[in-house]
């Protein structure tokens, strides 16, 4: 494997923004970057980079893929090693957005490319194995990564080796990517893990749960989701210390509590929530969350209904509901906090929300793309 040189750069990246106005104002991306994985692991897992440039002759073509070392990965979500945030707090000296890192959640290995000289061919620099994590923070199954204050946040479900938890967020070196230590130093009643996000400015992290290795693996078991057995809640900690200082649990009928979303304006206190399914019904739903007083409260804004079927047409554990769930997986909340979108899964939906008031948001549009 070869070593990484992973010098910071001595001059200012352009494409780090002070304020959510100048990302909004500067050029748009002219790449995009894509995980790919064989589900069966029979070949390794790759990341794609796709034409984004509209004048490009081979717009929306994919141009490279850059296979993994090993198969086995399962990539999922994936992030640089700096962001805009770090222009808020003196995390970096000269932060640059220059290096992709690749969590694997089955293997629980993390590969580090290179986007420079060839940001069309990123290249493989380092791998952080599945042993280090488990050695130096007791994690394992990478999940989600965003640069953080004190070092690169990597959210993970599994305690060390694949236990069965607590699942948890293991603190990355900057610049090196070496594993640090656990975030966490009093955990409280927090157990399962999903994404973490936070808001900078008032010195709070926010955790959110969906289950264990063994949970989630092999896919969803529908009897520990009917049994209200995942995650329905969400942690709130301090962030420059990782002290657990709240818990918000909002039903266990509102089972796996996944993306967050926080609102992007550095002064706000508020964000939203995805929630994949309500077993009583199996809506789904997304809740806001916002600071009232002291603590944090939270409260469903947004509730997406099943959609009506045959029963003969639906899997044994849906027939008695007669309808498909739409599940929510994924939410993305536009830089100028003034559009939610809201990823339905389970009926091939994408719903547009105007939530300039985030306690009323409004259904503005939808593409149906299939489910």
């Amino acid at each position: 494997m070869p070593h990484a040189d992973l010098s910071r750069a001595g001059h200012g990246d352009p494409s780090l923004y002070r304020t959510p106005a100048e990302a909004i104002a500067a050029p748009p991306e002219r790449l995009a970057y894509v995980a790919g994985f064989d589900r069966s692991a029979r070949q390794p897992d790759a990341l794609i980079t796709v034409d984004t440039d509209p004048g490009s002759p081979t717009y929306g073509r994919v141009l490279h893929f850059t296979d993994m070392p090993e198969p086995g990965d399962e990539l999922h979500h994936f992030g640089w090693n700096a962001c805009s945030s770090a222009l808020a707090h003196s995390c970096h000296r000269d932060p640059e957005r220059r290096y992709l890192l690749l969590p694997g959640l089955r293997s629980s290995r993390l590969h580090v490319l290179d986007t420079r000289p060839d940001p069309v061919r990123p290249r493989l620099v380092k791998t952080v194995p599945a042993e280090e994590l488990a050695a130096r923070a007791g994690y394992s199954r990478p999940h989600t990564l965003h640069c953080g204050p004190d070092g690169v946040f990597l959210s993970c479900l599994g305690g060390g080796t694949g236990a069965d938890g607590p699942g948890g967020v293991a603190l990355l070196d900057h610049t090196t990517f070496e594993v640090l230590r656990a975030w966490e130093t009093e955990r409280g009643p927090q157990h399962f893990a999903y994404d973490v996000w936070w808001h900078l400015g008032g010195d709070v992290g926010v955790t959110s749960e969906w289950g264990t290795p063994w949970m989630v693996e092999d896919g969803v078991v529908p009897e520990l989701l009917l049994g209200r057995k995942y995650g329905h809640a969400l942690h709130f900690w301090e962030l420059d210390s990782g002290r657990h200082l709240q818990r918000i649990d909002l039903g266990d009928q509102y089972q796996m509590v996944l993306e967050l979303r926080p609102a992007h304006d550095p002064q706000a206190e508020w964000g939203f929530a995805g929630v994949v399914v309500n077993v009583e019904d199996l809506s789904a739903s997304v809740w806001l969350w916002y600071r009232e007083g002291p603590a944090f409260t939270a409260r469903k804004v947004i509730e997406i209904p099943a959609e009506p079927a045959k029963a003969e047409d639906l899997p044994p554990a849906l027939q008695p509901f007669g309808a498909v769930p739409p599940l929510v997986t994924d939410i993305n909340l536009s830089v100028d906090d003034r559009w939610l979108y809201v990823s339905a899964w389970g009926t091939g939906e994408l719903f547009q929300y105007d939530v300039s008031d985030p306690f009323r948001p409004h259904l503005t549009a939808s593409v149906r793309l299939g489910g």
